[in-house]
């Protein structure tokens, strides 16, 4: 349903659930006569008061050529905006036309936490909690299927929902990823465990005619794009599972928000070495983007996960490109006062965590017609984790999170989390790139949004140097993804 805030209409102040189950997606019309907002981008960028095509906008472009992901609560289209975590739209009436005012303020910074002792949390209450915040979600005329992994998240989403009964109804399904960061096998273990049904789904190298057809169908149907490593995998997905299209698909992401984000040690290092190197990070004006040095120029703020393209480079393919840098500096200035802990998360989970991890399954359920489940961004279980004293949810010497789902699954499913270590769902993108090339360089080609002359000077740079050794390489490789993934959404407006 898509709502209309008016020049008649008194003052409103918009703004999301908690930890943004729902965003909110506003659109301001031309002339800013009225404001349409919904929680389905689907039904907002349908209705018919909308201008079609939707402009591009050359500041959203920006951000994710240079960074990846475009902060809330701007995007990628003019007069389109979303409000997530923290977010909020103040809409008021001033001389004929709607005023637009925005504000962020994060809710679960770790200082207002409260105390040891102040609360006791319960094994139970927090399986039941997740099966109900699931159950609530699910269309029980659909299928359903939960993104599962060896991680901790969709570890305690499964053994939630096996613990309710639910192992005829939902079935798991694991990414295989290449090398030692692959779950699938262990996956496989804990779901024959727990009952539940299990699917592997491989990683595709090579796409045939039929491969390269689907995904630009995929791409077709998408509303934003969205740079993770990880896209280009799920479109693939349906050649080998068709059930996915219009399922209910479950994900275990949103927790990173309220259980926080501890740095590691090395993270630590180069958010302390980034304050006193980002005065030079003007330099990446003259950089290309695989340099060695282009990492030396970040902002604290793009260590939480923000990088890509060079200023320099950015310029030459988009030549509308704005410099983003002033904002990296700026979220880095109003944040220096927080500890590492708050600072990470804070910038990580609205921005990155939110707008480019999440967003992902997001566009994919939005692209295939099916409901989106996300059990731990449920209003219910934001504020239950959000109340625990800091020694439940991590440890900052060790850097290790969510400790009450390590004991958890430890206690119920003799789990160990520690011992398994940091596995991840993984994608080789640069494989993918290389062998894949003659098709995703005619999308990057056929771009009208690029440059041809730009497009000329740094591909065929970058290309080279994919195929040397060390950082740069992987850096191009990633670069060529990422530009290739925006070509083929723009290619199929």
């Amino acid at each position: 349903m898509v709502e209309t805030f008016s020049v008649l209409d008194a003052p409103v102040t918009l703004k999301s659930d908690l930890a943004s189950e729902f965003p909110l997606y506003l659109y301001v019309l031309e002339g800013s006569k009225a404001v349409l907002y919904s929680d389905s981008i689907s039904d907002l960028l349908s209705d018919l008061r909308i201008r079609k095509p939707l402009k591009i906008c050359s500041e959203g472009v920006s951000f994710l050529l240079q960074s990846g992901v475009v902060p809330p609560p701007k995007t990628v289209f003019e007069g389109v905006y979303v409000i997530g975590i923290g977010d909020e739209a103040h809409l008021s009436a001033r001389s004929n036309q709607v005023d637009v005012f925005f504000s962020h303020n994060y809710p679960f910074l770790n200082r207002y936490r409260p105390p040891v002792g102040s609360m006791d949390p319960d094994f139970d209450t927090v399986l039941e909690m997740l099966a109900t915040a699931t159950s609530s979600r699910l269309d029980h005329g659909r299928d359903s299927y939960l993104f599962h992994s060896a991680g901790k998240d969709s570890n305690t989403i499964a053994l939630a929902l096996a613990e309710a009964g639910w192992q005829d109804k939902v079935s798991l399904i694991t990414h295989k990823s290449k090398g030692s960061s692959d779950e699938s096998e262990l996956s496989a273990r804990i779901a024959k465990r727990l009952g539940f049904k299990h699917k592997v789904l491989k990683e595709v190298e090579v796409l045939s005619h039929s491969g390269q057809q689907e995904a630009t169908s995929y791409f077709k149907d998408t509303l934003l794009p969205c740079t993770d490593t990880v896209s280009m995998a799920y479109p693939l997905y349906l050649q080998q599972l068709p059930g996915l299209r219009g399922s209910n698909i479950i994900d275990g992401g949103g927790n990173d928000s309220y259980m926080m984000i501890p740095p590691t040690k090395k993270e630590k290092f180069f958010l302390s070495f980034s304050k006193l190197m980002q005065y030079g990070a003007s330099a990446r004006g003259q950089l290309r983007s695989e340099s060695v040095a282009m990492p030396l120029t970040r902002t604290p703020a793009e260590w939480c996960g923000a990088n890509g393209f060079s200023y320099s480079d950015s310029k030459k393919i988009f030549p509308s490109s704005v410099d983003v840098l002033d904002y990296w500096r700026g979220a880095s200035r109003v944040k220096s006062e927080l500890d590492d802990v708050d600072f990470k998360t804070s910038v990580l989970a609205p921005v990155v965590a939110s707008e480019l991890h999440i967003r992902k399954v997001r566009i994919f359920a939005e692209a295939v017609g099916s409901r989106l489940v996300l059990p731990f961004s449920n209003e219910k279980c934001a504020r239950y984790f959000s109340k625990m004293p800091e020694s439940y949810l991590f440890d900052k010497k060790s850097s290790r999170n969510k400790l009450i789902l390590r004991d958890l699954l430890k206690d119920r499913l003799s789990l160990d989390s520690d011992k398994i270590g940091k596995m991840g769902f993984s994608y080789d993108s640069r494989s993918f790139v290389i062998n894949n090339w003659e098709w995703m360089q005619s999308h990057i080609y056929a771009c009208d949004v690029w440059d041809k002359a730009g497009v000329d000077e740094v591909i065929p740079r970058l290309r080279i140097s994919m195929y040397g050794k060390g950082w740069s390489a992987g850096a191009a490789g990633r670069l060529l993804y990422r530009i290739f993934l925006l070509s083929i959404f723009f290619n199929t407006r």
